[in-house]
């Protein structure tokens, strides 16, 4: 990717913090890449070069600043938005692809040639998937030894290091020092595994309107498995077998708190990852809320929001189920619903920290569903069995709701599952897949949003046509409008179609 080099050394020379994550500087000079809100004085022109990530950065031979630390920049690329398979391979990286997996396996699960795959991540991120996938580890593995007090053992291998060795290795190489030389200050160290709690910094592009996404999760949180109290949102999970409890707040800066409870530190990446989707902290909104304004009817709603994000999902089996569970009914009595199965077949968790908070259960897996009694379950029959035959499928196909090649493929995969229709794969898209061009056009609250004072609304197919001029941030139009729109008793029976807010 080709960056002008004097707009990019006037970002550094103004210390601009709208070009971090956009932008690293490496120096020539001293072997080190920065932010542009780097401290240090600014090199001189002929002495710096720019790259689009960090990855590129030190794909080049460049090591991170240890002032500036470029691991608690935002995690933005500029190809978001503009590849969609260099995002997914992305999602697919965080979530491990590349620690048991080579190019070419990624490249299959994406559809596209191994060749093409990596012209791809050159031209947007200016480096190797290889280069990502350690950059990631290297900057992580960075992060948890400045803000947490974890041997490095541990460090090394919630960094998604498959050796000690290693990773005394790479830090070597890299920075011409072991990895204790970088810890600042001096403490006892404090063990993962002996079930302590460790907090690091999730940083985000500013604006991020965390009222809204508070709110969105306390509607939907499931007794037992969730909990907010305050401005702290709280929940059971489980990662590769292993459970926790995960807490996040909003930080004194730009960037969320994260509190991990997890006795296995090799889940952390996946978990962080995990996080990092369900908060949606790769979004820019300025760049998504300036393509979404063109629009007259969208613009005062993207002005009175304009921090607002489109919320994840922490598992996609379990928001298929939530999102099953939500046809035809009111989010409470999806709440509720959800709750109730959760207490007959999820597992209790052994977590104290989360039993203390009175988080009791996990939310079930596949195969704990699977194997239910769909006359036992308090809906439909029907529903149900679709319920349940969506768990066997899901059991016998870890992958069901993971990246797919494109948006299209993926609904088109949904479908084909029980009890999913168009809408609610809209859904899943958008918030497990991640998709930012998914939309649910024939929900009810998106067509309400543009009803006239004489109660006409748009058609579904009419509000599709409409959505055309929102690529690719559809999903994120979705939740303007869905923030825009106060909900009034429904009408007609009609109007208990799938609803999004029920999900």
């Amino acid at each position: 990717m080709e960056l002008d080099q004097d707009a990019a050394y006037r970002a550094f020379t103004m210390k601009d913090a709208r070009f971090d994550g956009r932008i690293f500087g490496a120096v020539r000079t001293t072997g080190i890449y920065c932010r542009p809100v780097c401290p240090a004085r600014t090199p001189r022109y002929e002495n710096i070069c720019f790259y689009p990530s960090a990855a590129a950065a030190q794909e080049a031979g460049f090591r991170p600043c240890l002032r500036c630390r470029p691991e608690t920049s935002p995690d933005l690329g500029s190809w978001n938005g503009t590849s969609n398979t260099v995002s997914r391979a992305l999602a697919l990286i965080e979530q491990g692809a590349m620690d048991h997996g080579d190019v070419e396996a990624l490249a299959d699960r994406l559809g596209v040639g191994e060749r093409q795959l990596r012209r791809l991540f050159k031209q947007h991120l200016g480096a190797s998937p290889v280069a990502v996938a350690q950059t990631r580890r290297v900057l992580l593995a960075k992060q948890l030894i400045h803000e947490t007090r974890m041997p490095m053992g541990e460090v090394a291998l919630a960094a998604g290091f498959g050796s000690v060795r290693r990773f005394n290795e790479t830090f070597q190489q890299l920075f011409e020092r072991p990895p204790i030389a970088l810890r600042r200050g001096a403490g006892a160290e404090n063990a993962a595994a002996d079930g302590g709690s460790i907090s690091l910094k999730m940083p985000y592009r500013a604006p991020y309107d965390w009222d809204a996404m508070l709110a969105f999760l306390t509607l939907r949180a499931v007794p037992g498995v969730e909990r907010i109290q305050g401005q702290i949102y709280s929940r059971t999970l489980s990662v590769g077998g292993c459970s926790g409890l995960v807490s996040v707040e909003p930080g004194a800066g730009d960037w969320l708190k994260l509190t991990l409870n997890f006795p296995k530190v090799q889940v952390w990446p996946d978990v962080i990852a995990r996080v990092r989707r369900v908060f949606d902290l790769a979004a820019d909104p300025a760049l998504i809320a300036a393509h979404l304004s063109e629009d007259p009817d969208l613009a005062p709603l993207v002005a009175q929001r304009p921090g607002l994000r489109a919320p994840g999902a922490w598992d996609g089996f379990e928001l298929a189920v939530r999102a099953v569970l939500g046809q035809q009914i009111s989010v409470v009595g999806a709440r509720s619903l959800a709750g109730k199965i959760t207490a007959l077949y999820g597992q209790p968790t052994p977590n104290a920290a989360a039993q203390a908070m009175g988080l009791t259960h996990l939310f079930p897996t596949p195969a704990d569903l699977a194997a239910a009694d769909p006359e036992c379950l308090s809906m439909p029959r029907v529903r149900g069995r679709s319920l349940i035959a969506l768990a066997a499928m899901a059991a016998a196909d870890p992958d069901l709701f993971g990246p797919r090649r494109s948006l299209d493929e993926a609904v088109k995969r949904l479908v084909a599952l029980p009890g999913i229709g168009e809408w609610t794969a809209q859904y899943i898209a958008m918030r497990a897949m991640r998709e930012p061009d998914a939309f649910p056009h024939a929900d009810l609250g998106l067509m309400r949003a543009f009803e006239d004072e004489a109660g006409n609304r748009p058609s579904p197919v009419e509000l599709l046509a409409r959505a055309e001029a929102w690529r690719p941030w559809r999903a994120y139009a979705a939740s303007h409008l869905w923030a825009s729109y106060v909900p009034t008793p429904p009408r007609s029976r009609k109007d208990k179609i799938h609803d999004a807010d029920a999900a």
